[in-house]
């Protein structure tokens, strides 16, 4: 028998939790296929059979929590395809091959039972059906707050030590599908994810030990909707990957981060870190909440190097690819909210960065040229989230102007970006 373990994550990820099994007890796996997929408060990893042979245990259920080196799953090593069954089907036929002996007259009951589709059983967990055949239990009597509606152990057990409830409660009571609250209405409760805690945690930590300010201003799109619009089918011949704005305000920002360099810092107890590198994280938003990846010395890159891998690093994690080494470090944020339509927000920092710009919808307004002329442009407004501790507000507010005065003069980008 082969024991499966949580592997090394990384240095600081020391548990994560089973998000999903992608075997089933008995069935056979080949050796480096994947058995599991794992939650952890950064990315998701697929935990790998480092032998042949058939699964004979899982020991964790999805949602369970499990630190690194625990054993998880065992692997007989020995088992050929085919040679066996899931255990919680063996020990279903064992049980009915007992009741029949006991009681012939439970044929014509095992016969329909049998008969029955699959499609009508309640989803449980093998360990969740042993349970509840050994207590008598029918798993459609209970309710689970598992997302996929998957009866587990716990839950059968949660059951077991409630109070009996007469016949006609049980019939009055509330439909699982929607439990109620104290007050009688329809609510719904789901656990969040460890990502999503994850999330909520640093948010909240980076508006507790920040002196977090936002300054605002507008940009005049106009000249880089140009650009774009005069080079997009060369470039995009030239280089496989579409001219985004992405790689304008990448390149703004880097600009702007050599003239205020606080900005691309971070504070280490009583000393300010200066990084000598720019490292741009860029949010990117995904069914399991917001990651953000980190396009390495920016800097060095040309707007396709840039478009190309913020490109792959989208792909990435809405594919649940990414790596940890996807999301470490960065020096200096880029969230577009205006993808999602949002026309002026407040973004929070990516601790332990010191700034995050946020980008937003662009939108025609007319503008005023001079003191008699207006011209509809395109003109998104920008905003610039700091650390008042160690960026001042004149700080802020001049690196948000060169951002502006870089994307307005796009040629600019090719000689201070």
């Amino acid at each position: 028998m082969i024991e499966i373990k949580v592997p090394e994550l990384a240095e600081s990820i020391t548990e994560g939790t089973i998000a999903q099994w992608l075997k089933e007890v008995g069935e056979f796996v080949n050796q480096g296929d994947y058995i599991a997929e794992l939650e952890t408060d950064k990315v998701n990893l697929e935990i790998t059979a480092e032998h042949s042979g058939v699964i004979k245990e899982l020991k964790k259920e999805p949602g369970d929590t499990v630190e690194v080196g625990e054993v998880i799953a065992v692997i007989d090593n020995e088992g050929t395809e085919g040679s066996s069954e899931s255990s919680s089907k063996e020990e279903e036929k064992e049980d009915k091959v007992e009741k029949t002996e006991s009681k012939p007259e439970a044929k014509e009951e095992q016969k329909s039972e049998e008969s029955t589709s699959s499609d009508e059983r309640p989803l449980a967990s093998p360990a969740a059906r042993k349970l509840a055949r050994e207590k008598g239990i029918d798993l459609k009597d209970i309710s689970t707050n598992d997302p996929t509606g998957r009866v587990r152990k716990q839950d059968v057990e949660s059951y077991q030590n409630q109070p009996k409830a007469s016949n006609t409660e049980q019939k009055t009571s509330t439909p699982k599908s929607a439990p109620a609250s104290n007050d009688g209405k329809p609510v719904e409760r789901i656990k969040m994810t460890r990502r999503r805690q994850t999330i909520a945690k640093r948010l909240v930590e980076a508006q507790q030990t920040a002196a977090m300010l936002t300054t605002f201003n507008e940009v005049d799109m106009t000249a880089v909707m140009d650009v774009r619009k005069r080079r997009k089918d060369a470039f995009l011949d030239k280089n496989g990957v579409k001219l985004g704005f992405m790689s304008f305000f990448t390149k703004a920002v880097i600009g702007a981060l050599k003239e205020f360099p606080l900005l691309n810092a971070e504070i280490q107890g009583d000393e300010i870190l200066m990084k000598q590198y720019y490292d741009i994280g860029i949010a990117v938003s995904t069914d399991n909440g917001l990651v953000v990846p980190v396009v390495r010395d920016a800097d060095k890159l040309s707007f396709a190097g840039i478009e190309k891998g913020i490109g792959e690093l989208g792909r990435k994690a809405r594919d649940n690819k990414l790596t940890l080494n996807d999301l470490q470090g960065g020096s200096f944020t880029i969230t577009n909210g205006g993808t999602f339509g949002s026309l002026m927000s407040t973004p929070i920092l990516n601790a332990p960065q010191v700034g995050i710009l946020g980008m937003h919808k662009i939108q025609w307004r007319p503008v005023a040229i001079d003191q008699e002329n207006f011209e509809n442009r395109p003109m998104m407004y920008i905003a610039l989230s700091y650390d008042h501790r160690i960026v001042d507000g004149k700080e802020a507010v001049s690196f948000l102007v060169k951002v502006k005065e870089l994307l307005e003069d796009p040629e600019s980008l090719l000689l201070e970006g």
